[in-house]
């Protein structure tokens, strides 16, 4: 389209004029003009078209010279996240988030450069004394950052990271030792790693690999109601329970977060056991009653009764209540019972554990034998993200109901955060004593990097394009880059109230995984990895939904 058909008003020569000197002039008065008012109508169109921000940007996400330059581009300012640039960049909305995912790229790539430098092949890395690092949650399994980052390498489009993640699977992912690790924690991080690798890049040495995890996992099952133990010996099949859990008993959280992936597995590999076995813990679940129709963090496998009866929505329950969801959605909306399992389990939490301080802040508490501790755990503040997502589907149009709890729920995390001296938020804070959004012990001070909040921030930007879940999340951006970025890498820190950080030397395998991809896609288009087609793990690992109109995919999972 000519650029002069862009004016609203049509230009034509001065007929009064035949001399060519004259002409020239009019012409160059013709031609300024013109492009004056080209300028005046793109600075309109960013500044007061609705939807410029989303338009715009999504073109520019996708153009190749940016992408390059996202890549390699420079971030003025990191010890603190701002600078004059980024001031003017707020007052441009069609700049902001792109440069704001250009920094949680960079980020990201601080992360992985020095993970490798420093840690290749460990499960984490030590960013203050620049080694490799591991928990006994994977035994001697390893590379559970490389993992662990697959799927957000490849999402941010560091394909040569990427490739050399491939290469290290290929070729050292080795599951064939005598190892003892969380069934919980390898099956979220690996097999969902693995499995969301796969579904993203093609290559079928993640599907095999998924696949061949998933079968070594299988013996966890091997008990007298099919409660899988927590913990399992990769090589002899022999399972347990963490000695401290209840009297031997497995852990709603765990047993309750296998689903989407063994679904999946189903799927992939052609074999129904896997679908089976975390289809019996429904059937478990379901011939139990539920006190005040609540989940008690505790069960026995081999009874297959309650242990003690503590119900949290954080640690040991959280995201059991997620995957009931996500198990319809990820469906396409055909498994009624998880839809069902989840609207009453989250009445119930309503009624029992959802309660409003005095300060008008929404938390949730914990429950133990009937009454209420008032201890919000930084693990969850997924709740507000997952009760936003599960909105939609609401029965008794409770959605605008559901999502303003959602919405009270996140602003409850964000006070949590704003209270602390590096606007950090503590591992659980308290609402007694006079006390609101603060921890009070000093065992719920730290802060290991945590992506529970943000998650929340994306999917709140997700569902309201209220601006305010954006600004949060840059809050956060700065938080992480004054605080807890140190030479080798990005650390935890042990108490978020002091003036300096004291670091904890660890940079998370979910700090990858989660932190920073919330981070990216908060700042990212709705379509990029969009909602109706995916489904995220509670790793944060995409997972596509299973299509209804998918016979074969569908036909293994009946």
């Amino acid at each position: 389209m000519p650029v002069a058909s862009l004016l609203p008003f049509t230009v034509t020569p001065n007929r009064k004029s035949a001399s060519p000197t004259s002409f020239r002039l009019t012409e160059k008065f013709i031609l300024l003009l013109v492009f004056s008012a080209f300028i005046t109508l793109c600075f309109g169109a960013i500044f007061f078209l609705p939807d410029s921000t989303k338009l715009l940007s999504g073109v520019f996400f996708r153009s190749s010279s940016v992408e390059a330059e996202t890549r390699t581009g420079t971030v003025s300012d990191t010890s603190t996240g701002t600078g004059k640039d980024e001031k003017i960049l707020m007052a441009m909305p069609c700049c902001a988030a792109l440069e704001k995912r250009k920094r949680n790229l960079e980020m990201m790539q601080f992360s992985w450069d020095n993970y490798k430098r420093y840690a290749w092949g460990s499960n984490e890395l030590r960013p203050v004394s620049k080694q490799g690092h591991s928990s006994n949650l994977f035994g001697s399994l390893k590379g559970a950052t490389i993992v662990d980052a697959l799927d957000t390498l490849y999402i941010m489009e560091m394909y040569d990271e990427f490739e050399a993640a491939t290469e290290w699977v290929e070729r050292n992912l080795d599951f064939n030792m005598n190892a003892e690790i969380s069934v919980f924690e390898v099956n979220i991080r690996f097999v969902g790693g693995l499995l969301s690798a796969y579904y993203l890049s093609g290559k079928e040495v993640f599907r095999r690999k998924a696949v061949e995890l998933g079968e070594k996992l299988l013996p966890a099952f091997k008990t007298p109601t099919g409660i899988p133990w927590a913990l399992l010996n990769l090589k002899s099949g022999i399972g347990r329970n963490w000695p401290w859990a209840s009297g031997g008993s497995s852990i709603l959280a765990e047993y309750g977060t296998l689903h989407l992936e063994f679904m999946h597995l189903s799927a992939l590999s052609g074999r129904p056991v896997f679908a089976e076995k975390v289809m019996n813990i429904r059937k478990v679940l379901n011939r139990l009653d539920k006190p005040q129709g609540l989940y008690p963090n505790y069960l026995n496998p081999n009874s297959g009764q309650w242990g003690q009866h503590h119900v949290s929505v954080g640690g040991l329950g959280d995201s059991f209540y997620e995957y009931l969801l996500k198990a319809w959605l990820m469906s396409d909306k055909t498994d009624e019972e998880g839809k069902k399992l989840y609207y009453d389990a989250l009445q119930a939490i309503e009624k029992n554990l959802i309660r409003k301080s005095s300060g008008g802040l929404t938390y949730i508490a914990e429950w133990k034998g009937g009454l209420l501790e008032h201890k919000m755990g930084h693990l969850t503040c997924f709740a507000g993200g997952m009760i936003a997502l599960g909105a939609d589907g609401a029965p008794d149009d409770k959605t605008g109901h559901q999502m303003e709890l959602a919405a009270e729920i996140t602003r409850t995390c964000h006070e949590s955060y704003t209270r602390t001296s590096m606007k950090l938020g503590p591992e659980a804070f308290r609402f007694d004593g006079g006390v609101e959004a603060i921890a009070t012990r000093q065992n719920e001070k730290y802060f290991i990097l945590r992506p529970e909040v943000i998650e929340t921030y994306m999917y709140m930007w997700r569902f309201t394009h209220d601006p305010k879940y954006r600004q949060w999340g840059w809050e956060a951006v700065q938080a992480l880059e004054k605080y807890c970025r140190v030479e080798g890498g990005y650390s935890g820190v042990r108490d978020v109230y002091a003036n300096t950080p004291n670091h904890d030397d660890v940079q998370q395998s979910f700090y990858l995984a989660e932190t920073l991809k919330y981070l990216y896609l908060l700042f990212s288009d709705d379509d990029h990895l969009p909602f109706e087609h995916w489904v995220f793990n509670t790793e944060a690992h995409p997972l596509p939904v299973i299509k209804k109109q998918n016979p074969e995919i569908a036909n293994q999972l009946k």
